[in-house]
């Protein structure tokens, strides 16, 4: 009896690293859900060729549509969803698309992350809603709605939201990160802000929404993953790749004081192998929170945008957006900025929800007016896709679609009365491959030229703050900053005593075409 036992406890100790290695691999179907119950029924078919990835490696589904991985104690699993399919979403209408695998749960941080949740399942199934996806479609693109309290929660859902409501003929939405300010209580009142909306939305991370007291960079997501999902995924909608990625390396490798834009290793790796299995005449659209176009000096690690780059040197087709500045900028990226292709690439960095932080004057919603400092009115983007090519367009929040620039000029002059007064033009979403033009009165179109300077609009609205003896509803707006999309030229005064109507039109880089007027008055001497 006594040998026998010691049979037993040697063949359990050699059969130890078989159950070690069960442990260490995911497997799972990726199916179509028809009844939408979010569990693999027997009827329910697999699908083959989808993208399943654990953050770092990717794979693709077999003919039945099953898949496998490796699987360690902190990870995200997760499928990219294909084109022709819904993923399914939750009641704040956040796709549901991952699987939090961490047995021990996160660490003890002021924010809470993940309870435990125990052996991986010994199948991790994704589910896929067929639909009918369209390849000319259109998203919404916020950035930074950054509340700090619930009032500003307030000011967001009134001053963005609801004008957003159930709307019609846009697919999806991105938040480009800063979903909150720095108080992680605060998710779930941004979710139930934006859920409204009324489609799928996604979300990136930025450096307002993690935990600072993670111990390291891969930690400081834990509260995000547990209201969001990954901080680092992507997914297909059409003929257009999206890639999403936690570009804030905190803290900071330099002097582990603050932040830096960055990368880590296994995020680069997670990007080269998803990747594999984009065709090369897709559009492939980055989103990150901290720009890689360095506005303000050394923002960001040039290596990590050098294998970025490198990663997609093949890809003729590509769009990069973040947000971060609470400014708007278009940037061309070229080999000056590591860039490998002839035709330089190009870097949105999105105007802001919350402009400039909730500042200025209320308006008639009792929401803060918060232009932000380069003169660009709070709002949002409309990205347009036609298979892989698309255009931009910003709408300013509480504004007509045609109001895409502010005309900024004197009331009145003095007739041949020699001034140093002009004509300025803000275009919102502006760079100098625009085109500008003005005429008066229906006269000849004359090019107005180009500048970069403060916005004299912002600085009238500035100056309200500084010359008032009354206190002011709202709050002082922050000081200006340089815009990149001014345009001026000379206001004439030599023309008949009376009211004068100035025109301008404005051709953007997309061939899109605008125009707006304003008036102003001469008087004789």
């Amino acid at each position: 009896m006594k040998n026998y036992w010691i049979r037993i406890v040697a063949c359990l100790f050699l059969m130890a690293p078989l159950f070690v290695a069960a442990q260490s691999v995911v497997r799972g179907f990726v199916y179509e859900d028809v009844n939408q119950n979010n569990r693999k029924d027997r009827r329910e078919q697999g699908v083959s060729g989808v993208a399943v990835s654990n953050g770092l490696e990717v794979v693709q589904t077999n003919a039945e549509g099953a898949y496998e991985l490796p699987a360690s104690d902190d990870q995200i699993i997760f499928v990219i969803k294909p084109a022709g399919y819904q993923l399914p979403v939750n009641e704040f209408n956040l796709p549901q698309f991952y699987t939090i695998h961490k047995p021990e749960g996160s660490p003890d941080l002021k924010y809470k992350g993940s309870e435990p949740t125990g052996k991986l399942p010994r199948s991790v199934d994704f589910a896929l809603l067929p639909s009918e996806e369209k390849t000319d479609f259109q998203m919404l693109v916020f950035g930074d709605p950054q509340p700090y309290t619930q009032q500003e929660i307030d000011f967001f859902a009134q001053g963005i939201v609801s004008e957003l409501e159930q709307v019609q003929g846009v697919d999806l939405g991105l938040s480009l990160g800063d979903l909150v300010g720095d108080d992680l209580n605060l998710f779930d009142p941004y979710k139930r802000a934006v859920a409204a909306i009324g489609i799928p939305w996604f979300n990136v991370m930025g450096n307002h929404d993690m935990n600072y007291d993670g111990e390291a960079d891969h930690l400081t997501d834990e509260t995000f993953e547990t209201h969001f999902g990954p901080a680092n995924y992507a997914f297909n909608h059409g003929q257009v790749h999206f890639i999403v990625l936690d570009d804030i390396l905190y803290p900071d490798p330099r002097d582990s004081r603050g932040y830096w834009g960055g990368f880590r290793e296994d995020q680069l790796r997670f990007v080269e192998n998803d990747l594999q299995f984009v065709p090369k005449d897709h559009l492939v659209v980055l989103a990150f929170h901290i720009p890689i176009s360095e506005p303000d000096g050394d923002a960001f690690r040039d290596e990590d945008r050098n294998r970025l780059f490198e990663l997609l040197k093949d890809y003729p087709h590509t769009l990069s957006m973040s947000a971060h500045t609470h400014l708007q900028r278009q940037d061309f990226m070229t080999a000056e900025h590591g860039w490998l292709q002839e035709q330089p690439h190009y870097h949105y960095n999105a105007g802001t929800t919350s402009g400039d932080w909730y500042s200025g004057r209320l308006n008639e919603q009792g929401v803060p007016i918060s232009t932000m400092r380069d003169g660009t009115p709070k709002g949002y983007a409309l990205l347009s896709f036609s298979g892989n090519e698309y255009k931009l367009r910003y709408q300013v929040a509480g504004q007509s679609p045609d109001y895409q620039f502010e005309i900024f000029a004197p009331k009145v002059l003095e007739q041949n009365k020699r001034t140093s007064a002009g004509i300025v033009v803000n275009f919102f979403m502006g760079s100098e491959r625009d085109t500008v033009y003005c005429r008066i009165d229906d006269g000849e179109w004359k090019r107005m030229s180009y500048m970069n300077d403060y916005d004299p609009a912002y600085l009238h609205l500035l100056h309200e703050w500084d010359f008032t003896e009354e206190l002011l509803d709202g709050r002082r707006p922050s000081n200006p900053k340089a815009s990149t999309h001014l345009w001026r030229t000379g206001i004439p005064n030599n023309l008949d005593v009376g009211d004068h109507t100035i025109e301008v039109k404005v051709t953007d880089q997309f061939g899109q075409t605008f125009t707006q007027s304003s008036s102003y008055r001469i008087e004789a001497p």
